[in-house]
Order: structure tokens, then C-alpha cells, then sequence
């Protein structure tokens, strides 16, 4: 076999085997497959489009290019991945509730991408917490805790990591079917049972229609179940916040808000326990995922899942006190202003992407690879659709480094929200599920 008999079957819309894709897969993972070859194989993708069989071929090839993880543990191996959003941090709630019920989570996760905010930056906001880990520590982690959130090592997927680099730069990356390889190669190379996947749509996702979303959902279902793992997913809404903050350290507060009782009502949870329900059906947990969505919100109550966290925490070098003191631990920014709006109104519309990327500007993503974070910055008590505002009604609370970048901050923040003379209908909380 070589790349360039593989190109040309693909550009020519010639079926590729499994046998191809592997060869092309393990190509790029030791270099044998050059940047301009990965390059041309991801346009003839993008434009050809691949079948049911080669989509699950190349996740795969993909995940089996590198290590794949291997667990003995006496409960199911769980994990949910989203798309990503603002203010999505159900991953750091959603881990502990289901290790609390019995599950055990490997959840290898990633860092912020463009206007979205990472899990992995918001966990590092706790002082001292590391998510690079070696993979036996993971291991022990896992066991002893039941969840662990740890970011990839070079050896997971790097076929993935190799073309979803070069998809960056040769305008490949909206592909569908490279988007489903290169979340699954990674989500499965942890060794799952089951997989549930937040798929999010409107103003503040990647997915901005419900024909993309939906496309996107179905895709990366039906791979994974090919592929041998049990998966669902939901699409849920990004048109707004699905917390009440956007940014590091602060969403890690609307977390413990969460765990400590006081925002159990909140989108925020709701999404967390939907997914959850959804999880624990599949790995036969839970007899409907109603029935599991009440049992991820009981970890909430009875105090099981902050338990967890807080044990989580600790085991990656965070502090042995951060669930009972997280408002003294986590960092605050030096300058905290109100953003109003010169008219009174009701919220209609909010581009949620210009309101992660104030975020990002503050410093609290990054512009460019390899820029620092500031974890303190960021959006809190951040004005919903159907909220009132206006001159005495603040839409948001900015949290910046300094008066100059809170200036540049509020403008932008000014310029994502639409005011309407009346409240508008909300949009739901979950679309709809996908199996």
C-alpha cells in the first residue's frame, strides 16, 4: 500500500477497506504519511464525504494507533463528552455523581478551543490541581476514586493528533465525518463501555443549526455503537450560557454551587442530570433515563458527589480543603464591574460566541497555542434570555486584569445581548435525544 493510491481511491469515490484506512492511520502516526498527503486525504473526506463503514474504520484505525486503555474494575466504564459550549462545565459535576452511583469514569479531556471554554483549564484553576498524569497514576485514581480528569498523554490517538493538526490549516476541520473520527478515536481509546454525548446548538456552539447538530449527533452515535460502544446522545441549547459564569475559576464556583445545594434547579444541573440519566441507562444503572436523571440529582442533595470531587481534587494535587473553602481557594480577578445596558428591555438574543471570546480577551482562553491563562477572569451572574435589563439592571459582572481590559470587556459583552420590548419564549434545555 501507499498514500498515494489511497488519496486516489478516496478522490475518485472508490471504497476505501479497512486494511486502506489503518495503513494511512498508523502513516500518520509515525510519519511515514507526509502533511501534504494528510493534507489531500482530509479535502477528498470533506468533499466526497465517507461511507458508514469507512467513518468507523478510520475511528478505529485512529484510536488503535495508539495506547488503548484496559480496565478490571467491578463497576461499568462510563464517560460523556460534549461539543462545546460557554459556561459548560457539566463534565466537572457530571464525573463525580456518576462515581458516587458506582460507575467508574476515565474521563480524558481537553483545553479551551476558540471561543469555548476547556475542562481541563477550569479544574487547573484550583491552586496546585495537575491534570498531566502518567497512566498508571490515572489508573490508580480511577480505581481508588471512582472518576479521574486527566488530559491525553502523547500516546492516545496520535493518528488524531497528527491530522486534526493539519485539518487546522487546510480547512478541513467542519468535516463531519473527520469531526466524528477524531472525537470517538479519543473518547474510545479510553476503554469504555458506554458513551453519552452532549451535542451542543445555537449562538455559542460550533453546531449553529439544528440540521448540523442533529447530522453531527446521528453521525457520532451511530459510529460509536459500530464501533462497539454503547452510545446516546442530546442535543441541547447553547443559544445562552448553560451556567450563570463564563470563565475558569468561576465556573468552578457555579460547580460547587451545585454540589453544596444552592443551584440544584439551575440549566446547569438540569443538563448535568439529563446526561446522566441517559448514561445510566446504558449501562443498565437506571430502568429510564428519568429514573437516572433523579438519581444524579440525589448525589447533589445527599452530598456524595462533592465527596467525590473533593477526593478527586486531592488525589491530583489540589487542596484537602477546597469543598469546604472553595471561595478562599479559587483566585479573584482584581477588577470586578457591572455591564449595563443604556435601554431597558427584555433579553431576546444573546451571540454567545462574542461573549466567550470577551472571555478569551480578558485572558481567560487562549488567542494563540501556548498563551498563558489568567483562571480568575471572565463573565459572572450573566443575564439570561427573558431577563429585564437596562440602566439599573446589569446584564453581566465582569471579572478583568485591569480598568482598560474591563472597558474593552463591557463593550463587547454590550454588543452580544438583543433586547425585545417583551419576554421571549426560552428555548428548551434539551432538544431532543439521539439513539
Amino acid at each position: 500500500m501507499d498514500a498515494r493510491g489511497i488519496i486516489a481511491k478516496l478522490r475518485d469515490k472508490k471504497s476505501l477497506s479497512s486494511a486502506e484506512i489503518n495503513w494511512f492511520a498508523n502513516g500518520l502516526a509515525d510519519g511515514q504519511v507526509s502533511d501534504a498527503q494528510g493534507g489531500a486525504f482530509a479535502m477528498a473526506a470533506f468533499l466526497n464525504k465517507l461511507s458508514t463503514d469507512e467513518r468507523v474504520a478510520l475511528t478505529l484505525a485512529m484510536r488503535d494507533s495508539g495506547d488503548v486503555l484496559k480496565w478490571d474494575l467491578p463497576g461499568p466504564v462510563i464517560d460523556k463528552h460534549s461539543t462545546g459550549g460557554i459556561g459548560d462545565c457539566v463534565s466537572l459535576l457530571l464525573a463525580p455523581a456518576l462515581a458516587a452511583l458506582g460507575a467508574y469514569v476515565p474521563m480524558v479531556s481537553g483545553r479551551g478551543l476558540g471561543h469555548t471554554g476547556g475542562t481541563l483549564d477550569k479544574l487547573e484553576a484550583i491552586p496546585g490541581l495537575k491534570t498531566e498524569v502518567s497512566q498508571e497514576r490515572f489508573h490508580q485514581i480511577v480505581s481508588n476514586v471512582g472518576t479521574a480528569i486527566v488530559s491525553a498523554t502523547g500516546r492516545i490517538a496520535p493518528a488524531d493528533k497528527r491530522l486534526y493538526a493539519i485539518r487546522d490549516v487546510t480547512g478541513t476541520v467542519e468535516s463531519i465525518d473527520l469531526i466524528t473520527a477524531s472525537i470517538l478515536s479519543k473518547k474510545l481509546a479510553a476503554g469504555l463501555d458506554s458513551l453519552v454525548l452532549d451535542v451542543k446548538v445555537g449562538s455559542g456552539a460550533f453546531m449553529k443549526t439544528m440540521d448540523d447538530a442533529a447530522e453531527l449527533a446521528q453521525s457520532l452515535v451511530s459510529t460509536a455503537n459500530d464501533a462497539g460502544c454503547k452510545t446516546s446522545a442530546l442535543i441541547t441549547d447553547m443559544n445562552q450560557p448553560c451556567a450563570g459564569s463564563v470563565g475558569n475559576a468561576l465556573e468552578v464556583m457555579e460547580v460547587m454551587k451545585v454540589f453544596s445545594g444552592q443551584d440544584v434547579r439551575s440549566i446547569l444541573a438540569e443538563v448535568t442530570c439529563a446526561l446522566g440519566g441517559e448514561l445510566l441507562v446504558l449501562a443498565g444503572m437506571a430502568k429510564d433515563a428519568k429514573q437516572g436523571a433523579v438519581q444524579i440529582g440525589d448525589t447533589f442533595s445527599d452530598g456524595s458527589a462533592g465527596e467525590r470531587f473533593s477526593r478527586m481534587v486531592v488525589e491530583l494535587g489540589g487542596p484537602g480543603d477546597f469543598v469546604e473553602r472553595w471561595r478562599d481557594r479559587l483566585p479573584a480577578a482584581p477588577v470586578i464591574q457591572d455591564v449595563f445596558l443604556p435601554d431597558e428591555g427584555y433579553v431576546a438574543e444573546i451571540d454567545g460566541e462574542a461573549l466567550g471570546l470577551a472571555v478569551v480577551r480578558l485572558g481567560g482562553g487562549r488567542l494563540k497555542g501556548g498563551d498563558r491563562i489568567d483562571p480568575a477572569v471572565g463573565l459572572s451572574e450573566v443575564a439570561l434570555i427573558g431577563d429585564p435589563v437596562g440602566p439599573k439592571n446589569p446584564i453581566a459582572k465582569i471579572h478583568a486584569p485591569s480598568q482598560e481590559a474591563a472597558q474593552a470587556a463591557i463593550t463587547a459583552v454590550q454588543r452580544a445581548y438583543s433586547l425585545g420590548n417583551k419576554q421571549s419564549e426560552l428555548p428548551p434545555v434539551i432538544y431532543r435525544s439521539v439513539r
